[in-house]
């Protein structure tokens, strides 16, 4: 269900989303497109560029705790986002399940069991 994880240190996309892309582009290739969702994060913008390569930003209802790497036109890579304020330890376990060979559950699940990210409402 999930490609690997993400622990940004904040909601300020401008400032973390470089980093990632970064790290992606090193090991997957140009990246064309970025999913996120644009309720969770401040300052979304359409675009950033990325080692002189342009990447589309897109915002889709895919929830606080997914992000969506597209690389050409159509691998798409899911991600899950560790929230800014998890407890390292918490943030560590989350990441760690992510990207299990294994892992059957998404990525609110993942943040519930873990304690890295919020129960469920109600």
């Amino acid at each position: 269900m999930l490609d690997g994880a993400w622990w940004p240190r904040s909601r300020d996309v401008g400032a973390e989303l470089p980093a990632l892309l970064s790290a992606l582009v090193a090991h997957l290739g140009p990246v064309s497109r970025v999913g996120l969702d644009a309720a969770a994060w401040e300052g979304l913008p359409t675009r950033i560029v990325v080692d002189d390569h342009v990447v589309r930003v897109d915002s889709f209802p895919v929830g606080d705790d997914t992000v969506l790497i597209t690389r050409g036109d159509r691998d798409i890579f899911s991600l899950l986002v560790v929230p800014p304020d998890a407890a390292p330890d918490a943030a560590r376990a989350a990441m760690a399940q992510a990207v299990r060979a294994d892992n059957v559950s998404d990525a609110e699940q993942i943040l519930i069991d873990t304690g890295s990210g919020r129960g469920p409402v109600g």
